[in-house]
């Protein structure tokens, strides 16, 4: 059996692949979309990376080759300082000593050269280069210890969201499962969405939900959120129950804040429950993008509460729970996602529209749905997405139809 990493690797889906003229022509795949648009990044950025390292040379030879061809009169020495300038935040001090000491030399050998070394001018010049050259060498401190300050950040970020957001298992509960991640910038990792799903005695129960605000404090009413849901999922008899608990452990966080988050702070969220042995699919929705549910056939439903609810932390004993229910036969896949896949936009400010891009599609599994889907944005929006966004999609699996997996 192929491990979660490969199949999400694969990004096979099934006959629903994304329309042929969106990925430039018949037969080819989200997949080699995807890989061509990484590929053409990829080689735009090399261009960039050898220009830059490039730079700090050819403004030595530009320079030299201005105070060979003019009149001595002329002088050069912008050129040659800009060199170690344009290499202080780019290179290694070493490099970066390098390239001021070629500056300095070659400088040094046109003005003797010359036979003006001696003269005011040139040492003047001389003197500049030494200065300009001990500054990019601060400058180059400066940048490489702020280098090793950001990857510091990052990866406390990127382990406290790990931490917070583990990823589940490919089956609980009998179901198939698969969850994303996605950070609107490739080098973040701090966020407020959120995801979690767990094995309970009432079933298997899940949310999907979306903090408001951005950063450390988003992360903290994450962890929140999903420390009184996992134990609550647990404990609670009814998914309204579960609803409950959420809404006071977010209360509680927000008088323990205090400030603006003690009466602004809130998480939209869908709560999930999937009785074991039953069809049935319940939910509840708090002003939460509304889930949707993909049969086995292409047919597509979009799960609209009958009545719509209030956010948790702005409905605490106002707004009483009611979850609505589905059918979810065997082969059916629940996905709920966060507003940050419905709210991206393409160049002409479109929408993207998941309903409208699933309807008719089958895929083998949530692992093959949530790349086919997470392959479709980065091509609707030319991969310029504003907001994170968390997937969950969990499928049931259709025994009778199923054939055997590939090794």
């Amino acid at each position: 059996m192929p491990s979660r990493r490969a199949r999400r690797g694969s990004g096979r889906c099934g006959r629903g692949a994304v329309p042929s003229a969106a990925v430039g022509g018949p037969g080819r795949s989200t997949q080699v979309g995807k890989r061509d648009g990484q590929r053409g990044g990829l080689m735009e950025g090399s261009r960039t990376r050898r220009f830059v390292w490039a730079l700090p040379a050819l403004m030595i030879v530009a320079g030299a080759a201005v105070d060979l061809t003019t009149s001595p009169n002329f002088s050069a020495i912008p050129l040659f300082a800009a060199a170690p300038l344009i290499a202080a935040p780019f290179f290694s001090l070493a490099s970066t000593v390098r390239t001021a000491g070629a500056a300095f030399l070659v400088v040094l050998a046109i003005r003797a050269a010359h036979g003006t070394l001696g003269h005011v001018v040139p040492l003047t010049e001389l003197l500049t280069l030494v200065t300009v050259s001990a500054l990019a060498l601060v400058i180059n401190s400066v940048v490489r210890h702020s280098n090793e300050q950001l990857a510091s950040a990052r990866v406390i970020a990127e382990t406290a969201m790990r931490a917070v957001l583990p990823t589940p298992d490919d089956r609980i509960g009998g179901l198939m499962v698969a969850a994303r991640y996605e950070a609107a910038q490739a080098d973040e990792f701090v966020g407020g969405d959120l995801f979690a799903i767990v094995d309970t005695p009432h079933g298997v129960r899940l949310v999907v939900g979306d903090v408001r605000g951005k950063g450390l404090e988003a992360v903290g009413a994450v962890a929140v959120v999903i420390g009184a849901f996992r134990e609550a999922a647990e404990q609670e008899s009814s998914l309204e129950g579960v609803a409950q608990r959420l809404e006071r452990a977010l209360a509680r966080e927000g008088v323990r804040r205090g400030g603006l988050d003690s009466v602004e702070g809130f998480v939209t969220a869908v709560l999930a429950e999937i009785p074991v042995g039953s069809d049935v699919l319940r939910i509840v929705n708090r002003g939460h993008p509304e889930p949707i549910l993909l049969h086995g056939g292409g047919e597509l439903q979009v799960l609209a509460p009958a009545v719509p609810a209030l956010p948790i932390g702005m409905g605490l004993d106002v707004w009483p729970d009611r979850s609505d229910e589905w059918p979810m036969p065997a082969g059916a896949t629940l996905l709920v996602y966060t507003d940050g896949l419905s709210e991206a936009r393409n160049a002409r400010g479109v929408f993207y529209d998941p309903a409208g891009r699933l309807r008719g599609r089958t895929f083998p599994g949530p692992e093959e749905l949530l790349s086919a889907l997470t392959d479709d944005v980065r091509l609707h929006t030319g991969g310029r997405t504003t907001d994170d966004m968390a997937l969950l999609a969990v499928g049931r699996p259709d025994t009778a139809r199923q054939g055997p997996r590939r090794p």
